[in-house]
């Protein structure tokens, strides 16, 4: 299982932050009232919003931080975890490069909801999307519902990265989206090498230049933010 309990050659980005490197497009998922919101607010801006309301549709957050000398902009979509709003939410699945699949360690049925979202996030998302499953609401171990073994039985079945959270205490948040976003960045890069492999053979072989588009396109259209502090 592959469940690294730090960002390794992840740090905050300190200095000018006006030049970024790269800006990936990272979703986080889930039935609703998991603590998505409450998760990506604790990471972006270290804060937990009490009186919270459910997201209604899509709406991002950012933080900029460095990988490996590289200025990397995380752009973290929070989609609504509600039935209704699944056959909208998927759309916005395309041209992620990570995925957070949350579920509430005291609710079983947010667990059991996670398989289906994993089918659904691979139907939609590119096939090298790297995807972490996170328990969330760890202060409430005495509610437990879901053992840490079960969830980690599935991580490895499904090739996930996996971490318990407490987005009220900041338990392993930002351990979570660094690990995910340092992986993200090896994938893109070995992406990169590839396609500037390819294109050198190219070269050799009909002395001609040939453009080769490297990885997934990151251009976004900025939504309009409908809610400010949801879970």
């Amino acid at each position: 299982m592959n469940a690294e309990m730090n960002g390794g050659g992840v740090k905050a980005a300190v200095g000018d932050e006006s030049i970024i490197d790269y800006v990936y497009k990272v979703v986080v998922i889930g039935d609703s009232a998991v603590g998505k919101t409450q998760v990506l607010s604790r990471f972006t801006r270290n804060e937990f919003c009490l009186d919270s309301k459910s997201t209604i549709g899509v709406e991002f957050q950012t933080r900029t931080l460095t990988i490996q000398s590289k200025v990397i902009k995380a752009q973290i979509w929070d989609t609504a975890g509600q039935e209704r709003y699944r056959a909208v939410t998927s759309a916005y699945y395309r041209g992620a490069l990570g995925a957070m699949l949350l579920y509430d360690i005291t609710k079983r049925d947010s667990f059991d909801h996670v398989a289906r979202w994993v089918e659904e996030l691979r139907a939609h998302a590119d096939n090298s999307i790297v995807i972490a499953l996170i328990g969330n609401k760890v202060d409430l171990e005495d509610k437990r519902a879901v053992p840490s073994e079960d969830a980690v039985e599935f991580a490895e079945n499904q090739g996930l990265y996996f971490f318990e959270t407490s987005a009220l205490t900041g338990d392993n948040v930002e351990a979570a989206f660094f690990k995910l976003l340092e992986e993200i960045y090896s994938v893109v890069s070995k992406k990169s090498l590839d396609h500037d492999a390819r294109n050198g053979d190219s070269m050799i072989l009909k002395g001609l230049k040939i453009d080769v588009n490297g990885g997934p396109d990151l251009e976004i259209s900025e939504m309009k933010k409908l809610s400010s502090c949801s879970c």
